[in-house]
């Protein structure tokens, strides 16, 4: 079989059969929760391009830089409330592991996604202690 790298979002698949075609384009996210999980992903492997593609236009800042000595390590779902394949929004609550500078820090927000054009965007998100 190989060499398989699992996806970094951690759902236990590789990252060829996870998130990896979600970023590429080749198909949407599902749920909110999985559009979290592919934009955790994006975050580690440093794309910009769907990262704003995946942000709603409303909100999606005009220039996105990534902190490059930013080494994220692993991702928390704590949450979800709907964000489902039949609604039109959802909340995914999640706490995102990194190092930086030599110290391991986390980011802990509730992020809010939408629907457009029946594509699962996000919106914003609300950190918390």
């Amino acid at each position: 079989m190989g060499d398989v790298k699992l996806c970094p979002c951690r759902r236990g698949e590789s990252f060829d059969e996870c998130c990896g075609p979600i970023l590429a384009g080749e198909r949407a996210a599902p749920t909110a929760e999985m559009l979290m999980r592919s934009r955790y992903t994006a975050y580690v492997v440093g794309d910009t391009e769907y990262l704003s593609r995946s942000w709603h236009p409303d909100t999606r800042p005009a220039d996105l830089a990534l902190e490059s000595a930013q080494r994220w390590l692993f991702l928390e779902i704590v949450a979800t409330e709907r964000g489902g394949p039949f609604d039109d929004r959802g909340t995914v609550e999640f706490i995102a592991h990194y190092k930086l500078d030599g110290a391991r820090d986390a980011m802990h927000e509730v992020s809010t996604f939408t629907r457009v054009h029946g594509a699962w965007v996000y919106v914003d998100g609300t950190f918390r202690a």
